[in-house]
Parts: structure tokens; C-alpha cells; sequence
């Protein structure tokens, strides 16, 4: 029987570059793979790049805001919280400065949510399977917030592919999706030269001619959006609808987060299929490239890259973690996330070893055994 995903061994390569830029960065970086079903953190230990591979049914969109982290999974939304107090004994010797704790959960059914922003009141996600902006309550599994103008009934069907979102002032202000179609996947035929870019406040697109756009970003007073399919980080003018190449990467674009000037950009390989084949980029880029890469915004070139270089092909967000190092992240299903007692004057940890029961100390695996996981270093 073949290995899934999950079951592959995950190998990563870091170059020195991107070593020295998040040894300078203050933070960690978050990193969803649907396809291998993972999320990565990858932080600084004080003296090398670490990783830390947990699995998560489909994972997709990520939010944070202040200590908060938001997940969307195949069903499900959770919404996590950094608890700095209890990191540190999570394993001994001390190896995290950051645990995120699951702290709730919205069974949302498979509604294929794509990008997601915290805003003034509250979490706002990309529905795509329905074609609509949403918020999640206790009551219902959405409630439609917005959809674009062309959309005239909302149903299971994705017709236009809706996937990115930017917020600006702690509201929704732009969406991207993959074309302009009122009928179930009526995005498909013109996928590679019908990519929306759409204010949420006007009734026509900003842009109507982008190759499979994804991750629109509202940063430093200006509109950002990844050109996917191209391999392009584009800068978009509202005025005028014209959009300036930033950088172009070999990759298929997925995930955009800002830190300062500079940008960290998700890249995929592409899978030779329905929705992958004979896209641009595969004649643009002789090979294709899955991982992380820092850019300077200034002078648009890289200054370092995280890769994955096997089991592990397609990511889809990426997001910064401020003020955290060396952070963890424990799914519902992990006994220490039982154990772990917080409110706001103080945490406990129930157990005395918590992480142990967690990572158990390895033993000699039988004929049948899947691998033990581990925490890992590079």
C-alpha cells in the first residue's frame, strides 16, 4: 500500500540567507500544506532554523491577531491562543517560547475556506464553495456576509472560485477569485485569463485579466496581490486598474504576509491534473520550487528561501507570527492540550511532565508501527 502524504517523511533545506533574516525578524512564521496535511513553524532556537511539522486535516486559511491564531481545516475552523507561560515546560529541557492551545471550534462543514482576517467585529472568512464572504456564529454553519454582484444565488457549487482576502481599516475591502461565472465551477475554462481582483464597495472589478490570483494584501497603503499562476507579486494601482510586477518566482503563489519591507511569499509545485496543467509559469520556470521565500520589497529580490524538498508540494498561507521564536501548536486530540489550565492572572499545567505524553520516549517500533513523531531541528 502506498505511503499518504502524512505518513511521508517531511525534508526541508534552508539556505543562509533566509537563516540570517529570521534570526533578525523577531517572530516565526506559520506555514499550511493541505496537501501533505501539516502546519509548519518555523522559528530561530537562538543558533539555527527550527521546524515543527503538526498534523491537521486539509488545513488552509490562517489569521492572527495579537495572540490569537485561526485555523481553517476540512470541517472546521479553530481558533487557537498563545499561551507564553506554559511554552517553556511544555518539554524539557525548554525548547518553545510560543503554545498555541486550541480554545474553540466551529464545525462548519466542508465549506472549502480559503483566506480568513480578524476585523473590528470579529473573524471574516472566504467561502468558497458558496461564493461569499462570512462570519461564523453558535447557530448556523455561515452566515453570508457578501457576495460579488454577479453571484445571483449561493450554492455548494463554486462558481467563481472566491479565495483571497484584504482587510483594510478592520473591515473587508478586496477579493480576489478565478473568473466571472454564475454556474457550478464556471470559473474552469478561463482559469488562466479570467482572475478577478474586486473592491468589495464598487460593482466592477479593479482587474478582470489575472492568471489564478490568490492573496490580496492591504500593506503600507498599498494593494498587493499574487499574479499565482504567473509566479508574480504584483502592485496594483486602484486608480487605474494597472498592476506593476514586484517579483516574479518559481512557484505557483500562494500565501503573502508583510514584515516591514519585506515580503514572505508561499510557492508550490503544481500537480499535472484538471486544475494544474498548462499554466504560464511551468514554460516561464524550467523548474518549480515549494517553500517560503523572503523579498525585499525595496529592490524586489530575494533574500532567502525555506524549501521543502520532499513530501511536501503544495502549500496555501503563510503568516508571521510576531514576538514568537520557538513556537508550538497542539491539535484537540493531544492529552497536553487537557492538561493545559489558562486565565488571565494565571496557567497551570495538570500534568508535571505535560509534553511527555505527547512525544513518548521512542521505543522499537513493530512490523506494522507507523513512525513515532518528533519535534525536529534544523
Amino acid at each position: 500500500m502506498p505511503e499518504t502524504p502524512q505518513q511521508k517523511q517531511i525534508k526541508c533545506r534552508v539556505d543562509d540567507s533566509f537563516a540570517a533574516w529570521l534570526s533578525a525578524a523577531g517572530g516565526s512564521i506559520a506555514v499550511t500544506t493541505y496537501q501533505a496535511g501539516k502546519v509548519a513553524l518555523v522559528g530561530w532556537n537562538g543558533k539555527q532554523v527550527s521546524i515543527v511539522m503538526r498534523d491537521f486535516p486539509r488545513p488552509m486559511g490562517l489569521a492572527v491577531h495579537g495572540q490569537q491564531l485561526a485555523m481553517a481545516t476540512l470541517n472546521e475552523l479553530t481558533l487557537f491562543a498563545n499561551s507564553s507561560l506554559l511554552a517553556p515546560e511544555f518539554l524539557e529541557p525548554a525548547r518553545y517560547d510560543g503554545l498555541y492551545l486550541p480554545r474553540m471550534s466551529y464545525f462548519t462543514g466542508g465549506l472549502n475556506l480559503h483566506d480568513m482576517a480578524f476585523g473590528d467585529d470579529g473573524l471574516w472568512l472566504v467561502n468558497t464553495r458558496f461564493s461569499c464572504l462570512v462570519q461564523l456564529d453558535g447557530v448556523y454553519s455561515f452566515v453570508p456576509r457578501w457576495q460579488p454582484p454577479f453571484i445571483t444565488l449561493l450554492a455548494p457549487e463554486d462558481r467563481c472560485h472566491l479565495n483571497g482576502l484584504a482587510m483594510v481599516g478592520g473591515k473587508p475591502r478586496y477579493v480576489t477569485a478565478l473568473g466571472r461565472a454564475d454556474t457550478p465551477r464556471g470559473w474552469h475554462p478561463n482559469r488562466t485569463t479570467g482572475g478577478l481582483l474586486m473592491d468589495v464597495n464598487q460593482p466592477e472589478p479593479i482587474v478582470s485579466d489575472l492568471c489564478m490570483p490568490h492573496s490580496p494584501r492591504w500593506h503600507d497603503g498599498k494593494l498587493w496581490v499574487l499574479n499565482s499562476a504567473q509566479g508574480e507579486l504584483c502592485l496594483v494601482d486602484l486608480a487605474t486598474g494597472k498592476r506593476t510586477v514586484v517579483c516574479a518566482m518559481p512557484g505557483y503563489l500562494r500565501g503573502l504576509c508583510f514584515v516591514g519591507p519585506y515580503a514572505l511569499i508561499g510557492m508550490s509545485k503544481v500537480r499535472e491534473k484538471y486544475l494544474f496543467a498548462g499554466l504560464p509559469l511551468q514554460s516561464r520556470f524550467p523548474k518549480l520550487t515549494c517553500g517560503v521565500a523572503a523579498v525585499d520589497l525595496r529592490s524586489g529580490r530575494p533574500v532567502g528561501l525555506f524549501e521543502f524538498t520532499e513530501a511536501c508540494e503544495e502549500l496555501y498561507d503563510v503568516q508571521f507570527l510576531p514576538g514568537v521564536l520557538r513556537p508550538m501548536i497542539l491539535d484537540p486530540g493531544k492529552p497536553s492540550c487537557h492538561d493545559a489550565i489558562t486565565t488571565p492572572e494565571f496557567s497551570y499545567w495538570m500534568s508535571p511532565k505535560p509534553g511527555a505524553r505527547d512525544f513518548p520516549p521512542a521505543q522499537p517500533p513493530g512490523p506494522n508501527a507507523p513512525p513515532l513523531p518528533q519535534p525536529s531541528t534544523m
